[in-house]
């Protein structure tokens, strides 16, 4: 017999002896007749496959450092400078939909801008198909906090250094630009073997914010709410996807920018000839201002003569007056009148 059975009993005797005391303790408080605490109350099919959904969509992932791939002399010295991975947007055209649709691969990490932010900057600051200047805001923010955050590293790395006083030419440039941190993380954040983290938790911050600019998807023309879930099947695999197409609902509340018109007018005969014809039935105008106004002049200009016709014709009649023609000349009158009130 070895010495482990020897102790069976003991061990047995040892687990009754706590168990029944933990019994003896939950049986002031009604056990085994409380069934304990309440259970969570069943959630709605709905709002429980969505997030089942939500759950099974993939992760963008984004890599940092970035991948060593070295293009310029500079790059090879000195490391390739950091870039935004952003998720990119597939561009397609088709008779039905039309000419500005696009899809991206659905994350569960991606990030829109709010429908208002998006309304205001395509509205009032008129970026609407061009997003260059969308794109270079983010990557100017986002090399920005990289260089940052490698000042944050240099500040950290300076405060172990003994002999280095960091408040003298040329570190406390460094100190100035990093110390503010303390300043506001001190109170909330506390150090740990008396050792100061606040520097750390604030390059992780950092990190995050930089993190999320990879995932930041720019929808216009479309609001982010116009985005439709589907599946297509995109290198022989079935993916989940979000559409955007059709005619973007903010063409349809505010007019179209000018000059996107001017470039349908001039270049795209096409686009607007499908635009015209798709949405005959909405109030839009898929002209530009400037054509729509000549065609306004000029329509003017055609309709003087009507009004010109009437006295000049009595004039050459002066011996006899047909009560007929007048009556025919003040009816056309009329009617010019009408249509002319009406537009």
């Amino acid at each position: 017999m070895s010495l482990d059975e020897k102790f069976v009993s003991v061990r047995t005797a040892f687990y009754d002896i706590v168990g029944n005391f933990f019994k003896g303790i939950a049986g002031f408080f009604g056990y085994p007749l409380n069934p304990g605490m309440p259970t969570m109350s069943d959630i709605p099919s709905d709002q429980y496959a969505r997030s089942r959904f939500l759950d099974s969509l993939p992760t963008h992932r984004t890599s940092w450092p970035p991948v060593q791939r070295p293009e310029t002399w500079f790059e090879m010295i000195f490391g390739p400078t950091p870039k935004v991975e952003v998720v990119p947007r597939y561009i397609y055209e088709s008779k039905e939909e039309g000419f500005y649709n696009f899809y991206i691969e659905n994350y569960k990490n991606i990030y829109f801008l709010p429908d208002w932010l998006s309304e205001f900057i395509q509205v009032k600051l008129h970026i609407c198909l061009d997003l260059t200047v969308l794109e270079t805001i983010r990557e100017v923010f986002f090399v920005g906090l990289m260089v940052y955050s490698q000042i944050v590293i240099l500040r950290i790395a300076l405060s172990w250094f003994i002999y280095i006083n960091p408040y003298t030419v040329p570190w406390c440039y460094i100190a100035a630009a990093v110390d503010w941190t303390e300043d506001v993380l001190q109170g909330i954040v506390p150090a740990i073997l008396g050792v100061n983290i606040t520097g750390s938790v604030f390059l992780g911050i950092l990190g995050i914010v930089a993190d999320s600019l990879n995932h930041l998807v720019f929808t216009m023309p479309f609001l982010p709410s116009e985005g439709e879930e589907t599946k297509l099947l995109l290198n022989e695999q079935m993916k989940n996807v979000l559409v955007f197409h059709y005619l973007p609902v903010l063409w349809y509340r505010y007019p179209i920018p000018n000059d996107i018109r001017q470039f349908w007018y001039n270049e795209r005969p096409d686009i607007l000839e499908y635009m015209e014809k798709a949405y005959q039935n909405l109030d839009i105008q898929f002209l530009p201002d400037e054509i729509v106004s000549q065609l306004n002049k000029e329509q003017l200009t055609s309709s003087v003569p009507i009004l010109d016709m009437l006295p000049t014709e009595l004039l050459s009649k002066n011996d006899f007056i047909d009560t007929n023609i007048v009556l025919t000349k003040l009816h056309s009158l009329g009617e010019y009148l009408t249509t002319f009130l009406v537009q």
